[in-house]
């Protein structure tokens, strides 16, 4: 599975850079081992693999139940480090992503839940905050530009990037209560920290 997820990474990581001239800042935040979440505003179905492949370490995300119905896109989906996730809250999939993180792994959420279609964040919800909590992993806020115009990148009108800031650190991560509240408290700073990315930019 390995490999194959490295030949798409390098087959998919040269069309963002060749076609839309992808430009990735703050990698060095992103730490070579060890459990970190990825979280990162979303505005296209790009976004998964425009995320992947910028980071040099496996990533693992979670992806609507219904395209794993397709029989050969839930098959290369599965073997690119996607997981079903069900509408709605899904306990089994918070279990799995905790897991994922416990053995050491690198976690993609949107903390949105969705694509924000006219270009404003959406009210962050709190599944990232209860992931963030129970696994204690760090966070790093992350904020993509252009994912929603590659045209304009294509044609050189926009430029496509990708920019990941300083980590959530677990020290500031256990001062959140683990609980509803303070569930929401922590994915509405993270999406603050993504929000001041966007600023600087």
């Amino acid at each position: 599975m390995m490999n194959f997820y490295w030949f798409v990474w390098r087959l998919v990581r040269t069309i963002f850079q060749v076609v839309f001239r992808l430009k990735v800042r703050g990698l060095e935040n992103i730490p070579p081992e060890g459990a970190f979440i990825v979280a990162c505003n979303h505005v296209s179905y790009a976004d998964p693999p425009l995320t992947a492949i910028s980071i040099r370490r496996p990533i693992h995300f979670m992806a609507k139940k219904e395209l794993f119905d397709v029989f050969l896109l839930g098959l290369i989906i599965r073997n690119l480090n996607a997981h079903p996730i069900h509408r709605g809250f899904d306990r089994r999939a918070v279990g799995e992503a905790i897991d994922i993180l416990s053995g050491g792994g690198g976690l993609l959420i949107f903390p949105e839940g969705t694509r924000a279609k006219h270009g404003k964040f959406l009210p962050a919800r709190p599944g990232i905050g209860i992931i963030a909590v129970k696994s204690g992993a760090p966070v790093i806020p992350a904020y993509i530009h252009g994912g929603n115009r590659l045209g304009a990148c294509f044609l050189g009108r926009d430029r496509l990037s990708i920019t990941f800031g300083k980590p959530i650190g677990s020290s500031e991560i256990e001062k959140c209560e683990n609980d509803k509240e303070g569930y929401r408290i922590l994915a509405e700073h993270i999406m603050g920290r993504i929000a001041d990315i966007k600023k600087d930019s």
